[in-house]
């Protein structure tokens, strides 16, 4: 099932499948390891739900929503 990376509940886990948007904000979110196939897992929510934190490639990364809602995974868990 696709999800945006925005969408997902604490505890959910995926697989990056593409990653939307053009220039500048692709470019910062592939710096920062999000790139297709990388598997991610959704640690936490601020209370109003941005930022995300989550965890990709073995470090902690914070995430606004708008940037999260670029990010297309598949679902694992």
């Amino acid at each position: 099932m696709l999800k945006k990376l925005s969408d997902f509940k604490i505890g959910e886990k995926g697989i990056v499948k593409s990653v939307k948007g053009e220039g500048i904000i692709r470019r910062r979110i592939f710096d920062m390891g999000v790139t297709p196939g990388a598997e991610i897992f959704l640690r936490k929510k601020a209370p109003l739900g941005d930022p995300l934190e989550v965890s990709v490639r073995g470090y902690e990364l914070t995430l606004r929503k708008d940037e999260a809602s670029y990010v297309e995974m598949e679902v694992t868990e």
